[in-house]
């Protein structure tokens, strides 16, 4: 394993002009795939979703890496070849997908920072700076935003045993196609999916560069942070079932109008989340008949509901029902609410965690650590393997929309605490004067 002052001198040493150029390059081949005007729109299992995989493959390649697909199609590329039954490597990387009409940074950042990453080691090995001694890894997971079949990190969910494979393989898209029916479409089967315990294994320990999707760190003036922990989150169906009736002849005083006390636990439930400083979110919902001159007989609405402990998650969930069955009573309208899913707090390994606060400290940069909102691949898979993610300042803390954004030093920053960690956790740095031709001055 790498000192930590040795690595610290690696990533200082890193030339800023190669690695922004190579980031813009591979930033410009994705710009040509799944983005409209209106935004990115890359689902799994799509023929957009087969150029960005075949995108991966190509620049991991080109890079002399070993490609695999595993069962669940996540891809990963090895840098030193794929470790073998019962060794273990290390991996980064993120996910290519979006959400629909989303940000162009939300998961191809960690990809393609890991890819940069294993160029800047790639180079410091070829110059003798640099001894790789376990395999390094960069990870494309499926389907992460959940976008086209309504389960976030599917992937990486399937992957560790935290989805059912049967279960899996019935979900449908807005189309009615099954999960199984698009991976057979796309040449691959859905009978293999499940947990891999190889996978795991030789994944050994994951480091996930993200943009963080908030402004923790603006308020923290700092570039790069480690996420701590994931909040718990769920989500909650609230079903509003009242009478269809005539838009023009029903009188407002006869009407059972399933609207109306739907409204209300939508603005009861931002108080109620304001009060506990949590978050909650009727982002779906979809009213029947449906009719501009029918009175809405039923709302089906999706509540996403975070918070910063599990106990404050449920008690605000608890409360919204409360309100919706208050609105329902006063409208006529009865109200049933049912769990779909709910994920309890994950921290993130405690060891790697350290590592990149002590690098950080070495390097005389600041790296705070912070909590996130949002839910990802690593904090799935943390209950199986050692996982962290680095978060990199997002200037408007939007995410999730066109308007995502970095800077390029945040950028480059991001890279460096990449770089750090990687070196000590697959390799051995000797002394280091520059890689790349980089001065090393940071």
């Amino acid at each position: 394993m790498t000192g930590t002052s040795d690595a610290v001198a690696l990533a200082a040493a890193l030339d800023d002009e190669t690695a922004l150029t190579t980031f813009r390059a591979l930033w410009a081949d994705l710009d040509e795939i799944g983005v409209a005007p209106t935004g990115t729109r890359r689902y799994s299992w799509t023929a957009e979703d087969a150029a960005l995989r075949a995108w991966f493959t190509a620049q991991a390649e080109s890079r002399g890496m070993e490609v695999h697909t595993d069962a669940n199609g996540n891809i990963r590329a090895w840098w030193g070849g794929r470790p073998a039954d019962g060794d273990s490597g290390v991996v980064t990387g993120s996910h290519l997908d979006s959400v629909a009409d989303g940000g162009k940074w939300d998961g191809p950042l960690g990809v393609l920072l890991g890819l940069l990453a294993v160029d800047v080691l790639a180079a410091a090995e070829a110059s003798g700076d640099f001894r790789r001694e376990r395999p390094l890894g960069v990870v494309n997971y499926m389907d992460e935003e959940g976008t086209r079949f309504g389960v976030a990190c599917l992937g990486s969910k399937l992957m560790s045993g935290a989805l059912d494979p049967a279960t899996a393989r019935a979900l449908t898209d807005s189309d009615g196609v099954t999960l199984a029916e698009a991976m057979t479409a796309a040449g691959a089967d859905p009978g293999a999916i499940g947990r891999d315990d190889g996978e795991i294994r030789r994944s050994g320990a994951q480091v996930e560069v993200h943009i963080e999707q908030g402004k923790q760190l603006v308020g923290l003036e700092a570039p790069v942070g480690v996420a701590s922990a994931i909040w718990p989150h769920g989500r909650w169906e609230f079903v509003f079932t009242g009478l269809a009736d005539h838009a023009g002849t029903a009188r407002l005083q006869d009407r059972k109008d399933a609207a109306l006390p739907f409204a209300a636990t939508v603005l009861a439930a931002r108080d109620i989340a304001a009060d506990l400083d949590a978050r909650a979110t009727f982002g779906r919902f979809h009213v029947e008949p449906g009719g501009p001159n029918v009175v809405p007989a039923k709302v089906v609405a999706l509540l996403d509901a975070r918070a910063a402990t599990e106990a404050a998650m449920l008690e605000m969930v608890d409360r919204i029902a409360a309100s919706a069955d208050d609105a329902g009573r006063e409208h006529g309208v009865a109200v049933e609410v049912r769990k779909i899913s709910s994920a309890p707090v994950v921290d993130f390994d405690a060891g790697l965690r350290e590592l990149h606060g002590k690098l950080a400290a070495e390097a005389g940069e600041y790296l705070p650590e912070v909590p996130t909102q949002a839910g990802h691949d690593s904090g799935i898979l943390a209950p199986v393997m050692p996982t962290s993610m680095l978060f990199v300042r997002s200037p408007h803390g939007i995410s999730h929309s066109p308007l995502e954004d970095a800077a390029d030093a945040d950028v480059l920053a991001g890279l460096r605490a990449l770089v750090r960690s990687l070196a000590v956790l697959v390799g051995e740095v000797d002394e280091v004067d520059e890689v790349d031709g980089a001065s090393s001055e940071d």
